[in-house]
């Protein structure tokens, strides 16, 4: 029967992502993010329930946000991290505690949570999804000046508040062991990660070995390391904050003559096959009669989110910016991606949270996702047409008299 045919069913999945991709892709949004508007029909009518939640499909949607978690990690570059100025962290930090402070009251209140979940769920909706503006940016050469700068430095800055966000969810959920000999086991597996992190970090320089080895072969070997930190993460319930860890590690061993060919082949693999199907089930485990009775709380989530990111990026970057790139600033920053995403996915197989929740900040950050991106294009186009009438009056002689 094909509603049993796990293969039919991908088929016909991925066929409807890189259609849909195609379509949204004019709009200026990602193509991944086809996957999760799937899924939200399929919240909404699923006649494959019996593959959705079925333990196959199950640890292909794992595998993505593994992935995505070490493709961010392989990312992250901590040198880079320390020569952020000044504003860039004024700024950041600004945002981020207005979202999390609004967010939290939010969560405390009508959701009735306590004040530590809440918290976290506040900071997982309160990161950047840098990686979706980026695209825009080049599209507009703004990568090399003050705005694009900007938006690329909080957002790599605000990868530190994600992974601090993904730690304390980890122990977190991980604390709920109930005798001495599962904490003794959480204990050293966590010392094991990080010592397997660290020990790659001092040994980067050994990595040269691997120059003049085969990318496939290469490849093999990464692979073989992300599966050992996921293997050693499932003892200390860990398993996503190993992945991020693996990708950390393996950026500094990797020679940089292989990174580039490297990271294209993970993210291929990634974004090729297991992201979408990460995503996929993601938004299949909205609940959506929630969504439908309780319309106001998305709203208000997305009018605290979007207030605070505005708000605090004109607060911390009108003298620097300007008033009008403050505020475009605030709104290409409160887009959505990635570790939140990850961090509420957590928090709702561990129990910690509830479907209605999950629902109300999945369902906040598509639109997030589909609208920002809308909208900051737009809003860029003006920018550049103005500014070439600036300019155009500036360079005419005849515009002075």
């Amino acid at each position: 029967m094909i509603e049993t045919n796990i293969f039919l069913f991908l088929s016909i999945v991925f066929l409807l992502i890189f259609v849909i991709g195609k379509l949204i892709e004019k709009i200026h949004i990602p193509w991944i993010f086809s996957s999760l508007l799937l899924g939200f029909c399929l919240a909404i009518y699923n006649p494959f329930t019996d593959i959705t939640s079925s333990s196959t499909f199950d640890f292909l949607a794992q595998m993505g946000m593994y992935l995505l978690l070490f493709i961010i990690g392989f990312e992250i570059d901590l040198k880079e991290m320390k020569k952020q100025g000044k504003f860039i962290i004024k700024t950041t930090t600004l945002t981020i505690f207005l979202a999390t402070f609004l967010g939290t009251l939010i969560i405390c209140f009508l959701f009735s949570y306590n004040i530590f979940i809440s918290i976290i769920v506040s900071l997982s909706f309160a990161t950047v999804g840098e990686e979706i503006l980026i695209p825009i940016l080049d599209e507009f050469k703004l990568t090399n000046e003050p705005l694009g700068q900007t938006i690329i430095g909080v957002g790599t800055l605000d990868d530190i508040f994600e992974i601090f966000t993904l730690i304390l969810v980890i122990l977190f959920v991980g604390s709920s062991a109930q005798n001495v000999v599962d904490v003794v086991i959480i204990l050293v597996a966590l010392s094991v990660l990080f010592i397997l992190t660290i020990g790659f970090l001092k040994i980067g320089k050994k990595g040269s070995k691997f120059k003049h080895t085969g990318v496939e072969s290469l490849f093999v070997f990464i692979v073989f390391v992300l599966f050992l930190f996921i293997g050693v993460g499932l003892y200390a319930e860990a398993a996503p904050l190993a992945a991020l860890f693996a990708g950390i590690g393996l950026k500094t061993f990797i020679p940089p003559e292989r990174l580039k060919f490297i990271e294209s082949e993970i993210k291929t693999v990634c974004y090729g096959l297991f992201a979408p199907l990460f995503f996929l089930w993601v938004g299949a485990s909205m609940n959506l009669s929630y969504i439908l009775m309780f319309p106001i709380f998305i709203v208000l989530i997305v009018i605290v989110g979007f207030t605070a990111k505005l708000l605090g990026s004109y607060l911390g970057g009108r003298k620097t910016l300007g008033k009008k790139d403050s505020l475009l600033l605030g709104i290409g920053i409160s887009v959505k991606f990635s570790t939140g995403i990850v961090v509420m996915t957590i928090l709702l197989s561990s129990g910690l949270i509830d479907s209605g929740l999950y629902s109300v900040i999945i369902a906040s950050s598509i639109i997030f996702t589909f609208v920002i991106p809308i909208v900051f294009a737009r809003l860029l186009t003006k920018r550049k047409s103005s500014t070439g009438t600036e300019r155009t009056e500036n360079d005419d002689p005849n515009s002075k008299l």
